[in-house]
């Protein structure tokens, strides 16, 4: 049996890069996953790799934002016993760079839409007495980023929250925890690179990669497998974490 056999696991944002690595693991270990993301052509085919393996998947088109939506959706779905808030966007820019309009794009993606998906899915956990959450969060909750304001506000949120949902919802079987990738080399960040550095790729490619003590970004299959254990029964003792998976970053980078 597989370490999630019986499982329901709802992915936010699991139609690409870091998501998609995190649902492929879990349906190759036994869970019916729900991929919620917007992005109706990338998560309908992860569905369609999941399913041509042998595993069990859904794909449901989610805004995030939007708490109704999800609410609705996770109703439907019924037992829920993992959540994976992965769903985000990035923004470039310190804080005068970063306007009105950036700050708000951001703030409702990466943590009004972590909100919205725990305001759904945590009550249907508290139900069952049992459910284990994990949530992305960043370096940049720990540390300061160049040129990353309104990015390093939503996972330093992402962080708190996860202490705080932790806190008050141990008494009912529910864990939660989150996560602080540093780099990693997802479609994301080759598309940020083509964007802004057009010629020069492979030479920002090695400088960012260089940027992690141990000379590499991360692999999305690198965090799907720490996703993995801390939403596993493995790690039934573990709550109320954050795990930076960063090469070093922040201790080692001096």
């Amino acid at each position: 049996m597989g370490k999630l056999e019986q499982k329901v696991a709802v992915i936010t944002g699991g139609g690409s890069g870091i998501g998609r690595a995190i649902s492929l693991q879990f349906a190759a270990e036994g869970a019916k996953v729900h991929i919620l993301d917007l992005n109706e052509e990338g998560g309908k085919a992860v569905v369609n790799e999941i399913l041509a393996s042998g595993g069990q998947a859904v794909f449901n088109r989610c805004n995030v934002t939007d708490q109704q939506e999800i609410t609705a959706i996770a109703q439907n779905i019924g037992k829920i016993d993992i959540l994976v808030n992965n769903a985000g966007i990035a923004h470039v820019g310190n804080l005068e760079n970063c306007q009105s309009e950036d700050f708000e794009r951001v703030f409702n993606v990466n943590v009004k839409g972590a909100y919205n998906a725990l305001h759904a899915i945590v009550p249907i956990m508290k139900v069952q007495g049992s459910g284990a959450i994990l949530n992305l969060a960043s370096i940049a909750a720990w540390v300061g980023i160049t040129d990353r304001f309104a990015y390093s506000m939503s996972k330093g949120a992402i962080y708190a929250m996860s202490m705080s949902v932790a806190r008050d919802y141990m008494a009912y079987g529910i864990r939660c925890n989150s996560i602080s990738p540093a780099r990693v080399h997802t479609p994301f960040v080759d598309g940020f690179i083509a964007k802004n550095y057009p010629g020069k790729e492979e030479e920002m490619f090695e400088k960012l990669s260089a940027t992690q003590p141990i000379g590499r970004m991360a692999q999305p299959e690198e965090i799907a497998k720490l996703a993995l254990f801390l939403c596993s029964d493995d790690a039934g003792f573990i709550t109320g974490n954050d795990y930076p998976i960063d090469g070093g970053f922040i201790k080692l980078n001096n």
